[in-house]
This record gives structure tokens, sequence and C-alpha cells, in this order.
């Protein structure tokens, strides 16, 4: 924040694997004044993603950040920093961005690293997935680079790179690409990101924006599929729309402007099959008609000259506007003016809250969603930074709609072109994807309301299979819990991002960067750093559980806990479970053995508790001697979800909760 703020290096990365983005932002820092100062860090990141992770490290040491629902967080921001103390949080500012702050105070010649780490799905709008990363670093960085890696199994179709930061950086952004990966680059040099030659002012303050389309097929992989459903050879069906446009006071100037060019746009793109009419209200609601009218060139003439005339001023009826827009299409439904394959629509632009007649917002939302069909949709705009925009997604949520926040500036015109180039290409309704019967179980989602031009379908589940394997991959974890509750209860929560140790009352908190030993109560607990928990009770049992890092290059790259039960563990005779009930090796005979489907991939009968099972000699990871790579061992692998092998059904050792086997104390 001062002149002595030296920023020694910004880097941004973003791996994209089907259609899944991981973030990572990082940033050094250095205070190059003779006094302490305040150093901010700031990232805007998409509405739609949501933090995994945030660290800072002040000269040597880290401190790691926890999420927190919005008004716990905002709370404990307040409260740290009228501490004095360091804290982020993530505040809504933009057309469709929110701000991550934080601030931390420190002294002369202190060095700070920022990362943060976010993710979020991509949504394919006009065709494209379309990736968006702020790139706003403050100054003039020696070590500026932004990379995005994209890994598509089925391919990728196109990809894009507009230069959205200007004409400063234009041919400076690098794209290397194959079939089904593209990397793209760009690292600026010092003086390319000046201003100007001699300008000590950074040209780096913008959007930088990648956009891509992949080849469309199922993805099947490990029992599970997603299907993306985006067709193309389909004529848009006609439209029946009611534009209901906010003109009250607050709406006077630049606002006004810009929705009425953009109103132009938007009339001049309707058709003769598409019926519509427009709704204008402040303290009071007027109709340019009364009834819906197609979209011959007359009409659009006399609607566009009804909107240039009109003079925003008074209070904001947002509820009596909303009903009589429901009305006329329940109107035009009634007297059969509706194609029953056309699509009905309401959409609104606002910028404020109601302040006459009905002004309770949740009364409002009952009002609309009483009188709606389940045929008509409702989608919000709210412009500017003053309106109430969580008000409006609700409104547009409940009424199958979406709702989005214009940004109020130069650019709000084809803001509001772009939102309703989304919506004005209907191509489907009431959409259901229907699967062969007790086929798959898990369906997502299979029931759609519409289906417009350039967006998506994705239906996504598990498949039911008569030949289900038992692998080792039951050993692939997120979290697992280790609970000793005699005498007293210790628990032993290891997850990929930390360790928990509960004893009683006492709770301690360990990151994967500590090596501690703690004995409490018969149980002994050693961390080593960066690789395994082990958790020892009364000298009789030991387990071990291994943090597996994937490569950072990894396309999925996602962190696993592995899960390993020594052999001579002193269990007691009442044991059991998948890996009690193992304690004691079962006696095993292996028979028939013969050529399978695959010739890499042995198939031979296994004799074990009096049953003849089917099983198929293949490879699986073992990773106590290599934590990162792992080792191959050669296993017999268990067809139709083990049954026989293991004591019951398989579906007798799913519990409800990682906590549900336990007794009560």
């Amino acid at each position: 924040m001062g002149n002595d703020i030296t920023v020694k290096s910004y880097k941004v990365e973003s791996r994209i694997t089907s259609r899944f983005a991981h973030t990572t932002v990082k940033s050094s820092v250095v205070n190059s004044g003779s006094g302490a100062q305040t150093i901010g860090f700031n990232v805007q990141i998409p509405k739609r993603a949501f933090i995994t992770n945030f660290t800072m490290n002040v000269n040597g040491i880290t401190f790691i950040g926890s999420v927190k629902e919005k008004t716990v967080a905002r709370n404990l921001y307040a409260q740290a920093r009228a501490r004095g103390k360091a804290a982020g949080i993530v505040r809504a500012n933009s057309l469709d961005m929110e701000t991550f702050k934080t601030e931390v105070h420190v002294p002369a010649s202190s060095k700070v690293e920022f990362e943060l780490h976010y993710q979020e799905m991509m949504e394919r709008k006009l065709g494209f997935y379309q990736h968006t990363l702020h790139i706003q670093p403050g100054r003039l960085v020696p070590h500026l680079q932004v990379d995005v890696y994209i890994f598509e199994p089925k391919g990728i179709r196109a990809v894009e790179t507009p230069n959205t930061l200007g004409e400063h950086f234009e041919g400076i952004t690098k794209v290397v690409q194959n079939k089904d990966k593209v990397h793209i680059v760009f690292k600026p040099t010092l003086q390319q990101q000046r201003k100007c030659n001699n300008c000590t002012e950074s040209a780096v303050d913008g959007v930088f924006t990648v956009r891509y389309d992949v080849e469309r097929e199922s993805n099947v992989s490990d029992g599970h599929f997603v299907h993306f459903f985006a067709p193309k050879e389909l004529s848009p069906l006609s439209k029946n729309i009611v534009f209901v446009i906010d003109v009250s006071g607050s709406m006077w100037g630049l606002k006004m402007k810009q929705t009425v060019s953009a109103m132009e746009a938007i009339l001049d793109d309707l058709t003769m099959d598409d019926y519509f009419s427009i709704i204008d209200f402040n303290h009071n609601v007027r109709c340019w008609s009364e009834e819906l009218v197609p979209g011959t060139s007359i009409q659009i003439s006399e609607a566009k000259n009804y909107i240039k005339n009109i003079k925003p001023n008074g209070g904001t009826n947002i509820n009596e506007a909303l009903l009589r827009a429901v009305q006329m299409l329940l109107k035009a439904s009634i007297q059969g003016l509706i194609d029953p394959r056309s699509v009905s629509m309401i959409i609104l632009v606002s910028d404020g809250d109601p302040t006459v007649g009905e002004i309770k917002l949740s009364s409002i939302q009952k009002n609309v969603k009483r009188l709606m069909r389940e045929e008509f949709s409702l989608f919000s705009l709210g412009i500017g930074f003053d309106v109430d925009y969580d008000f409006l997604e609700r409104l547009a949520l409940d009424n199958r709609g979406m709702a989005q926040r214009i940004y109020a500036n130069h650019d709000a015109a084809e803001q509001l072109k772009t939102f309703y180039s989304q919506v004005s290409s209907p191509l489907l309704r009431k959409i259901t994807v229907q699967f062969p019967e007790d086929s798959v179980t898990d369906v997502t989602q299979n029931h759609f309301d519409k289906f417009f031009k350039g967006s998506e379908l994705v239906v996504a589940g598990k498949l039911k299979s008569t030949r289900d394997n038992i692998r080792d991959n039951i050993t692939y974890f997120n979290d697992i819990t280790l609970v000793s509750y005699k005498p007293e209860e210790v628990r032993v929560d290891v997850g990929t991002n930390g360790i928990d140790v509960k004893d009683g009352k006492n709770h301690h908190s360990f990151s994967w960067g500590a090596t501690v030993t703690l004995t409490m109560k018969g149980v002994k607990v050693s961390i080593l750093k960066d690789s395994e928990v082990n958790v020892t009770v009364d000298d009789k049992i030991s387990l071990m559980v291994l943090l597996h890092r994937v490569w950072k290059k990894h396309p999925v790259n996602v962190d696993f806990l592995g899960f390993y039960s020594p052999s001579n563990n002193q269990y007691s005779t009442q044991v059991h479970g998948l890996i009690g009930q193992f304690a004691n090796e079962p006696e095993v005979k292996v028979f028939n053995l013969h050529e399978g489907s695959d010739p890499k991939k042995k198939e031979a009968n296994m004799k074990v508790k009096g049953n003849k099972l089917s099983v198929t000699r293949g490879w699986q990871k073992d990773y106590r001697s290599d934590k990162n790579k792992g080792s191959e061992v050669y296993c017999w692998f268990i067809h139709n979800s083990g049954k026989g092998f293991i004591d019951g059904h398989y579906t007798n050792y799913i519990v409800p909760s990682l906590d549900s086997f336990l007794p009560q104390l």
C-alpha cells in the first residue's frame, strides 16, 4: 500500500480437467521500507467458485486459513481486524466476481508469501466454456506468469484466447495444443508490463480469458457415468416474453440510457413467431400493450419509440409489476395465443429494492410463485451495486429462471444483450433423460425445464453392475477417523489437509508440515511430516495412514490417504468388519487357472469359507515403500462385489455417517 512495497512474483495457475477448474494464485511481496507496514492481498474470484485453501507465510512462518460460513466469517474478520491481526474475507462487488481480501501488518524488510486455492465447475454458455482470471498484481513484477492447463479426455474441439487485457498485450499469449490437452501461457516481461517505455505503473490490470469447447461424448469410469447433452441441429422454439423494466428515479441517467440501448437490440432479435409486451414501473405500473403482440416490424418500431420516451422518476413497485406480467401470460395462454411448444418468460430489469406497495421481500416471492404456472420462467437482471441481488436471484430460482448482476458502467448495454442472447434461443422444453429400468443409481438430475442454444445438460450417476469388483481402491480415502473409547475416548481425524486429535476437552490440530508425537490414555499418535500418521493402542494394535501427494502435473491432481494394518495386530476374538474378519487369514485354494478376456489378466476359481468364487489376477498399487508412485503388487480380484469372500453383503459395511457405528457413551 506504499511506494516501498515490492512485489517479487505473481503467479496464477489453473488446471481444468473434465470441465472442473482448480486455480492457485501465488504472490511474493517484500516490505522494503524502514518501518512496519500493512500489506494487502486482493483476488477476484468467480461467484460460482469456492475457496479450498489459503495460506500466508511471513518470514518463514506459515499461517493456514480456514473457510467459514458467511456470517461467521464476517464476524471473525471484524474481530481480527480490531485486534490488528491478519484476516481474509470474500466480498461481492462486481458483475460475476467476488473479492477475496486479506491484510497483514509486517515489520520492515519482511517477506510475505500469499497462496490462494479455489475451484469451480465450468458452465457452458453460447457454445463455450469460459474461464476468466482477474490479473491485478498492483505493481510491476519481475516474475509474472499465468498458466492454464486444460485436459479433456474425449478431446478438445476449439480453443480461443481473446486479448481481453487490451491491445498493449497483443501477441504475448502462447498456446500449445494437441487432441486432448492445451497449455496456455501469459508471461510478459518487466518492460512489456509498463504502461509506457519509462512508466513505473503496470498495464496488467484486467481479465485474462480462455474459451474452449469439447468433443461431446459420454464418460464412463469406475462404474460411474457422465452424459453431456448439447444438440446443435435443432430449430429454436418460438418465445412469449414480457419485459418488466424498472423506471424509478434511481434509473435516471446512464442506467436508463444503457437499458434503452440494450432493449433496442433485443427487440430487433424478435421474429414474427415470437410474442411480446413491455411493462414499465415506478410507484405506478404501465403496460405498453395490455396483451402480447407478434414481433412484426411495426410492433417492434412502436415498442422502441415507447422505451425511448420513458422518463425515470418515483418509487419502485416490483410486486404489482411482476403480478401484471404473470397475468398477461396467463391471459394469452387462456385465449390460445400461446403455442403449446413455445417458451414463455418474464425478464425483469431493476436496480433497487421495492419501496411502494408490497415491500416485504418474502411476500413478493410467495405472491409471484403462487401465480406463476409451471411452464413460465422468470429471469432477473440486477443493475448496479445497490440492488438486492440475493432477492432477485431467489425470485428467479423459485420460478425456473436465473439471475445476473449487471455492472453499471459504459459496458452495461453489452452485458444486457449478452445475457439475453443466452436465453433468446430455446431449443427444447420439458426434457427427461431416461435410463433402462434398474440400470443406474444416484442420478444427479434427469429432468430439465428448458435447454437453450449454446448451453449444456449434464447428467451423472452410477451404473448398476452384476460384475462389480472389490479392488484395493475400499484404501483411497479423503478422510479417515480412528477412535479408541476405552477407558476414555481418544479420536484421531486424518484428512488430506491436516490432522485433528481430540482427548475429552482437549483438541489439538496439526498441519501435514508438522512432526509430532503425542501419548494420551493408552494411545500413541505419531505424525511424520508430509508422510504418515501412526496410531498405536495399548502397544497391541497399530494402524498407519499414509498421505499420498499426487504429482503436481497430474490431470486430476487430488491428494488421497491410504490405510494399512499390520498382520501382527493383537485383535480381540470379537473383531469383525472389513478388516477384522481377516485378522486371521482364512484358508484359500486357487484352481482352474486359465486365460481371460484380457491376455494380461489370468482368471481362476477360488475356494474360501466353503464358497467357490470367480477371480481375476491383476496389478495393484502398494504405497508403503514408495509414497509417490507406489509399487506394483500382483493380486487376486474378487468378482460380484466380494460375495462369498466377505461375510454378508458389501452394503452391510456402509454406514450413513463416519461416527454412526460407535456406541453412545
